[in-house]
C-alpha cells in the first residue's frame, strides 16, 4: 500500500497536537447520541482515496449501498474530510448516515501535567465528536516510545481512564483500537492488550477489537473474546489473505469478508453473544483486483447474512 493506515495514524496525530485551534464548538443536549444496538458500520479509511477525491460523492455512494453508519478517520484542524463539525453533521443527516464512532489518535501532547487537565486541543475534539452525535471517541494507537516506558505507558492508560469521564460529560465513551503491536510487546513482562484491558474502567473505555489487524500477530479474536468476556462493544470486521508483505509488514492484507483465513462471520457471532459487541464496523484496506468502493458493496452485503 502507498499509503500504510499506521503512518496516517501519526500524521494526524502530529497534525491535531501541533494545531492552533480556536474555541467554536456549540453543542446541544437535544442533538442525541444513537444508541443503535447492532448496527453495521463502514470505517472510511476503506474508501480513503475515494474520500479524498470526492467525500461528499463518496458518502452518497455508500449510501445508495445501503449503509447507514460510517466511522471517520480524519480529523485534522478541527474538520472532517474538509468539514467542520456542524458541516459534516448536516452533510450525514442529508444522506440518512450516522457517525457512531471515530478515530483520533490521543496521546501524551494531549494532557498538561502542569494544569493536570487536557488540552483545548483535545477538548475540541470531545466538543466536535459530540456534535456528529458519536457513541465512542476512539484513539487507535499508542507511541512506540511510550511503549517502552512502564511508568509512560501506565500513564497513558490512565488518561485513557481520564478521558471517558471527559466524554461522559458530553454523553459518550472513549475508546482503544488495536493494531499488531499489542499482541507482540510486552511492557514490564506483560502483554500490552492485557495491560490495557486490566486497567481501563469498561464504564469509561470501551475496546474496538480488530480482529484482523491482530491476526499477522499470532493472536485470534476468539480466544481474547473468551478472556474478557463483554469487554468488546465494537469491532472492526475485516478478514485477512497471506501475501509477500502485508499491510503491516505482516504477510497479511486485508480482502473481501469471507475469502480470507481469519473466518470474521464466527468472530463477530462469537463477539455478538458473550463479547458484548452492538457496533460492527467493516474496515478492508487492500482490494485486490477490485475497487474500494466495489469491495465495500460486496462486504456490506456478506455482513448482512450474517444474522447479527
Amino acid at each position: 500500500m502507498q499509503n500504510s493506515r499506521r503512518k496516517f495514524i501519526q500524521n494526524a496525530s502530529l497534525v491535531l497536537a501541533g494545531a492552533s485551534l480556536k474555541p467554536s464548538v456549540l453543542w446541544s443536549k437535544d442533538d442525541t447520541i444513537a444508541k443503535v444496538k447492532n448496527l453495521i458500520g463502514i470505517q472510511l479509511y476503506s474508501v480513503r482515496a475515494d474520500m479524498g477525491k470526492n467525500p461528499l460523492g463518496t458518502l452518497t455512494e455508500l449510501a445508495k449501498m445501503g449503509y447507514e453508519h460510517v466511522e471517520h478517520a480524519n480529523y485534522i484542524n478541527r474538520k472532517f474530510y474538509g468539514w467542520t463539525a456542524t458541516e459534516f453533521k448536516k452533510v450525514l443527516d442529508s444522506l440518512g448516515l450516522h457517525m457512531p464512532s471515530g478515530h483520533t489518535v490521543m496521546d501524551l501532547n494531549h494532557f498538561d501535567k502542569a494544569k493536570n487537565d487536557f488540552t483545548d486541543a483535545w477538548k475540541y475534539t470531545i466538543d466536535d465528536a459530540a456534535t456528529l452525535g458519536q457513541t465512542y471517541v476512539i484513539s487507535p494507537s499508542i507511541d512506540s516510545k511510550v511503549r517502552k516506558s512502564f511508568d509512560a505507558f501506565m500513564f497513558q492508560v490512565e488518561l485513557f481512564n481520564k478521558c471517558g469521564e471527559l466524554c461522559k460529560k458530553q454523553g459518550m465513551k472513549f475508546g482503544y483500537h488495536n493494531h499488531d503491536f499489542e499482541f507482540k510487546e510486552k511492557v514490564n513482562g506483560e502483554l500490552i492488550y492485557d495491560l490495557i484491558l486490566k486497567h481501563t474502567d469498561p464504564a469509561l473505555v470501551v475496546q474496538q477489537l480488530d480482529f484482523g489487524n491482530m491476526y499477522g500477530a499470532g493472536a485470534r479474536g476468539d480466544d481474547w473474546i473468551n478472556k474478557y468476556p463483554g469487554r468488546f462493544p465494537s469491532l472492526h470486521v475485516k478478514d485477512e489473505i497471506k501475501v509477500a508483505k502485508g499491510e503491516m509488514g505482516d504477510g497479511y492484507e486485508s480482502t473481501i469478508l469471507g475469502d480470507g483465513v481469519v473466518n470474521p462471520k464466527a468472530i463477530a457471532l462469537l463477539a455478538k453473544k458473550i463479547g458484548g459487541a452492538h457496533h460492527y464496523i467493516v474496515e478492508q484496506e487492500s482490494y485486490q483486483d477490485k475497487t474500494p468502493l466495489e469491495s465495500a458493496k460486496i462486504d456490506l452485503e456478506r455482513i448482512k447474512t450474517w444474522g447479527i
